[in-house]
Formats: C-alpha cells, structure tokens, sequence
C-alpha cells in the first residue's frame, strides 16, 4: 500500500507495507505488519480489543484488560466502570446528588491544580485574550446561525461590554464540557468513578469550566450551583459565566433556553442570574416557554 499503511496497527506515517514490525500497548503482544494479500489475523485480533491495555494510575507500566473493546489497536484504552450520570439522575436521592455535585467540584478542583505546562503545544487556544476578541466577533452570527430571535441577539454586544473577562488569567487545564452525560457514577452508594470525553479540552480561565457546569449538572438549581461552588472552594459571578456561555466554541443559546427556566424579564443579565446564581432566583416560567415580550 504504498504512501500509507500496510495494516491499521502500523504506526509508520509512510509505511510502504514492506516489513516493519510495531509493538501495540499491551503485554508482549506484537503485530507484524503485512503486505497487501496476506492474512492480518493477528491485526483484527487486537482490533477487536484481544490486546487492549490500560495504564494504571502512576502510568509506569500497562496491563491487560479482559473487557473486548473495538478501539484502534495502537491505542491503550479501558472502559471507565459505572453508569451515566444522565441516565440515573431521577433514581439519585436528593441527599446524594448533593454529595455527588460535591464530588464533580472537587474534581474540577483537582483538574485545574494540574501543570498545563506539559500540554501547552498541544492543547489551544493559544493567548486567552486573542481567543475572546475571536469568540466576540463571531459570538452574535453563532447564536443567529442557531435560531436565536433578535430579542436576545441584540442584548449580546451590549452585555459583553460590560462584564470584564480577564485576557490573561491563570492558566489552568478545562475540560470544557463537565454535563451529566459525561460523569460516570456507581449506583451502589452513588459514587462518582469518572469523568470522560476530553476531546475539547483546552487550558485557560477557570470559570470557562464552569460554563457547562453550571448549565447541565445542576441545572438552574441554585442549591446545587451553590454546593458544587463550596466543594470546588470558589464562586464565579453570574454575569462573568453568561458572558462566557456566550462565547463559548460550542454555545447554542437557543438550545439552553429549550433546555432551562427563562427568566420572566426576557433580560440577559436576569438570565445569568436564574442560570448561575447560588441565591434567589429571579421569577421563571418552564423551559421552552417565551418571555411575553417575544
């Protein structure tokens, strides 16, 4: 196979499927790679995960899994144990939704404790202040884009003005994305047992964490907002999560006010507080119902 490669598992960019031989994560396992016509038993064996490893925790060493996981062979993966936050919610008492809260911020605690200097070549978006003038620029046609009607469209320029986000903050590790559907939980005794889904993991200011946070785990529950911030040993303003919501790669405003109360006002700054206050919120109506000036 000439300019690729000979087999899935070969590691050689420029393999021209002549004889190299790569060594996959797992214990003494090998695969040879093989001209095109001849058998890759072995290649489809670690395909279907017969060779998947997982690092243990100090990452010095490998060792076999048993689960059979369809992932590419050149890659050390384990299935995280317990079930989808999301999917056992309703079941979870409330006492122990607050400890598990609890539990995601001293997580998120422990995360943004981590050196990003490693990842820094790595991970973007590079300098925080270049990044907010272009999540600005383009923060009014992405809400458009996703149906957003001009009565909150308009709020954002003027809104943006006026929280101050820092361009320089300290730089720390995001996962971007902390949602229920991205925590794993053991149902015996509600215990969290992971956190996945790093794909759009950055490193910059600490509250753009917050911004999934405070939308999907707790959800316009300011006692459960309130919770989380204690066990992560800060509070942000509501104003300065909205603002980053806004400009957030991913934000979809109209998706959040589908999903969330809506403020009776209709306002942006009354929004921040419904959404990310830890105290009182301001009057509601049920998600996926319009403010009356609509």
């Amino acid at each position: 196979m000439p300019g690729g490669r000979c087999t899935p598992a070969c590691p050689r960019v420029s393999c021209a499927g002549s004889c190299a031989t790569a060594r996959p994560p797992g214990p003494r396992r090998r695969i040879r790679c093989r001209h095109p016509g001849r058998r890759r038993r072995r290649a489809g064996a670690v395909a279907r995960g017969r060779a998947v490893a997982r690092r243990d925790t100090a990452g010095a060493r490998l060792r076999p899994v048993r689960e059979r996981l369809a992932v590419r062979p050149d890659v050390p993966a384990a299935r995280l144990p317990g079930e989808n936050l999301a999917h056992c919610w309703d079941r979870i008492p409330p006492a122990d939704r607050e400890r598990l809260v609890a539990g995601i911020g001293e997580a998120l605690a422990v995360l943004h404790s981590l050196d990003p200097g490693p990842l820094k070549d790595v991970l973007g978006p590079g300098g925080w202040g270049a990044f907010l003038d272009r999540r600005r620029e383009c923060a009014v046609k992405q809400q458009r884009a996703h149906g957003l009607p001009a009565a909150w469209s308009r709020q954002i320029p003027e809104f943006l003005d006026s929280v101050p986000l820092p361009r320089a903050p300290r730089r720390s590790l995001l996962h971007t994305e902390v949602m229920r559907r991205h925590v794993l939980v053991d149902p015996d005794g509600w215990r969290l047992t992971g956190l996945f889904d790093f794909e759009p993991a950055m490193v910059g200011d600490q509250a753009y964490d917050f911004v999934a946070v405070g939308l999907f785990v707790p959800r316009g529950e300011p006692s459960l907002l309130a919770r989380l911030a204690t066990a992560y040993d800060r509070t942000f303003a509501p104003d300065e999560l909205l603002a980053y919501a806004l400009l957030h790669v991913y934000s979809n405003l109209p998706w959040y006010l589908r999903e969330l109360c809506v403020p009776a006002e209709g306002t942006l700054p009354a929004l921040a507080e419904a959404w990310f206050g830890t105290g009182l919120r301001a009057p509601t109506m049920p998600p996926g119902r319009m403010p009356h000036a609509w």
